[in-house]
């Protein structure tokens, strides 16, 4: 068995692998490298009651790896660059070998991930940080449950300046509810609850349309999204309303959230 481990700023990530088949995801929280490293390992052998001999070698990935410069429990422990793993677990999740992967974490990586080659095409520092930082700014909350829980009953008009605020008229293939400018309008009556979804559509919306940009450039219609910001339900639904107005399909697979770390482990397997 190989276990990938992808340390993250805030999430760590294992994935265990036998025989080219996930058998167990673990999620933890922790500040330091090696101290997340080595609690999701331990919580992935509590939990599948696996015994450490069965492990034949780890794999770890993410910004945290730096940090890792010997073997974890005595097992033979090795580095994959992120970027690398991303696109191994991606095509693994997608089956396909020739998507584009977003990867949405604290900030958003796209990749293109092909059997002869992986290539970073770019990205932004807009993700999940982004929502946290304006939150704990604008309403005074950082935890994401909070967040999305407000975001829940948010109106958009309160804040966003749409086409129909500018227009009688819809412009070019957009349509009058289409966003004109992100938090352009920022009414004196908007309230926690109308930011809160403002902040998550502004982040989405720019994920969204550089998700759709580089994959026309690649020739590409479908785009995998993976990282824990594939799991916000509310990013998903304006995510599919990119899909919608540019003919993009995004894809949310089952354990999109654990796409790197499959990667690490797929990488030696």
């Amino acid at each position: 068995m190989i276990v990938g481990i992808d340390i993250g700023s805030t999430t760590t990530k294992a994935v265990a692998v036998k025989d080219g088949v996930i058998v167990q995801t673990v999620k933890t929280r922790a500040f330091d490298a090696v101290t997340s490293a080595t609690g999701a390992f331990g919580k992935m052998i509590m939990e599948s009651k696996t015994k450490i001999l069965d492990v034949e070698k780890i794999i770890v990935t993410g910004a945290g790896s730096l940090r890792i410069n010997s073997e974890i429990f005595g097992i033979p422990t090795s580095k994959i660059n992120e970027i690398e793993a991303i696109g191994i677990g991606g095509m693994f999740l997608s089956k396909s070998d020739n998507i584009i992967i977003t990867n949405i974490g604290t900030g958003t990586s796209v990749i293109e991930a092909t059997k002869e080659k992986i290539t970073h095409l770019g990205g932004t520092g807009v993700g999940g940080g982004t929502i946290i930082g304006l939150a704990k700014e604008l309403i005074k909350t950082q935890t994401f449950d909070n967040i999305l829980n407000l975001a829940d009953k948010g109106d958009l008009t309160q804040v966003d300046l749409l086409i129909e605020d500018i227009s009688d008229l819809e412009i070019s293939f957009l349509d009058r509810k289409a966003t004109a400018a992100n938090f352009g309008k920022m009414l004196d009556t908007a309230r926690k609850e109308d930011i809160a979804l403002a902040i998550i559509n502004l982040v989405y919306q720019v994920i969204g349309v550089i998700s759709m940009f580089a994959a026309k450039s690649r020739g590409n219609d479908n785009v995998l999204i993976t990282g824990n910001g594939s799991k916000n339900r509310i990013g998903r639904k304006i995510l599919e309303e990119v899909s919608r107005m540019y003919g993009i399909n995004f894809i949310f697979p089952a354990e999109a959230e654990f796409a790197t770390a499959i990667g690490a482990a797929l990488s030696q397997s």
